[in-house]
């Protein structure tokens, strides 16, 4: 039976840590970008070490990997995928603006097919049994992310990225040229934070003036202060979730596919309602493209080499990953050819969704 007492303190500190894992994480995505504009980086440079990435999942998942919870770790990683679009995307489209048709530009089409591309062979990896080539797949999932790190960068520098949309939902004047700037980088390197974006690409009009108060000492010693709050909430998240499955009796692979996802998701969630309600579809798209693609091929690649396949309370099992490929593949279709149906769509992922989290207890779950 389970103990109450030690089930309700990991509760609380699984919630707490999420409060933390934020705080670090905005801390640590809004200095770095700072220190690189004192220190004269190049601004798009910035944008991909901080736009279109969970460093928060990362920092989950290699902490499990230390604290060998690698079964937390890998259904975090594709509950986590699941939840971005059916739980996620879904709610963009469900809240987007009646002003106007919803459009998806040629930027969002290509990396939604890239995701798709990137989920199939992550799935199709999951069958292979030889510890010798999952580290070998684990190496090349870490080169695609490199690879699709660089083709970004490229096209970046090379100016070749669709021109940003205008902003009609704005506002006022200064606020549309903030978030025009923003969400036109967000729309092409797969941004997955909108307010992680915004002491990149704000105008210097609203934030210069604030951003110069301070030292680059400053600045630095709040970096490595979000960077030690992401790893201790890391590591207070994976203990927690690690007691809560034991005390109350889920496996490990269930409770990181449907708790420890859904919380290391809110935000996602809450940004696709935001672009959703104000037709950034750019956002949108790239609020899930970008965060897939991040855990499918870097945190998957890393978890991959580091075990070698090998996961010590079980894996993810066909359905769920039938489950990832399915939505994947319903985005892309969404995307691609179903814009004018994109709210029914919506509905229906959200639907589904909540139908899969029922079976994960009642039919999928995990012994």
């Amino acid at each position: 039976m389970a103990n109450a007492g030690a089930l309700a303190y990991n509760v609380a500190s699984f919630i707490c840590a999420l409060f933390v894992l934020e705080f670090g994480a905005d801390k640590f995505i809004d200095h770095t970008a700072i220190v690189a504009e004192r220190t004269g980086i190049p601004e798009s440079i910035i944008g991909l070490l901080t736009a279109g990435a969970e460093w928060e999942e990362l920092a989950v998942v290699v902490i499990c990997i230390l604290r060998h919870r690698s079964s937390l770790a890998i259904g975090n990683i594709f509950g986590s995928g699941i939840s971005n679009i059916l739980g996620a995307f879904s709610l963009g489209l469900i809240f987007r603006s009646n002003e106007e048709d919803i459009v998806f530009d040629s930027s969002a089409r290509i990396y939604t097919l890239v995701m798709l591309l990137v989920t199939s062979l992550v799935v199709g990896l999951q069958f292979v049994d030889s510890s010798g080539l999952s580290r070998v797949f684990g190496g090349i999932l870490i080169a695609i992310f490199l690879l699709y790190i660089g083709s970004v960068a490229y096209l970046i520098f090379k100016g070749r990225l669709v021109a940003p949309e205008s902003d009609s939902d704005s506002d006022s004047d200064s606020d549309s040229g903030s978030e025009d700037d923003e969400n036109s980088i967000a729309e092409h390197i797969g941004d997955n934070r909108v307010d992680s974006t915004t002491p990149l690409f704000a105008t210097q009009r609203n934030m210069s003036s604030s951003r110069h108060k301070h030292s680059i000492a400053y600045h630095v010693a709040f970096l490595l202060l979000g960077f030690l709050a992401v790893l201790l909430s890391s590591f207070v998240l994976s203990n927690a979730s690690s007691s809560i499955a034991e005390e109350s009796g889920l496996s490990e692979v269930l409770f990181g596919v449907v708790f420890l996802s859904i919380a290391t998701t809110l935000p996602e969630k809450f940004i696709a309602v935001m672009s959703g309600s104000r037709n950034r579809t750019g956002i949108l798209v790239a609020n899930t493209v970008g965060s897939n693609i991040f855990l499918l091929t870097l945190c998957t690649g890393i978890l991959q080499v580091s075990l070698a396949g090998s996961f010590d309370r079980g894996t993810v099992n066909i359905v769920e990953l039938f489950v990832l490929l399915g939505s994947s593949l319903l985005m892309t279709l969404i995307v691609w050819f179903g814009a004018q149906w994109s709210r029914t769509a919506g509905l229906i992922m959200l639907l589904g969704y909540l139908v899969f989290l029922v079976l994960e207890f009642t039919t999928i779950h995990h012994g």
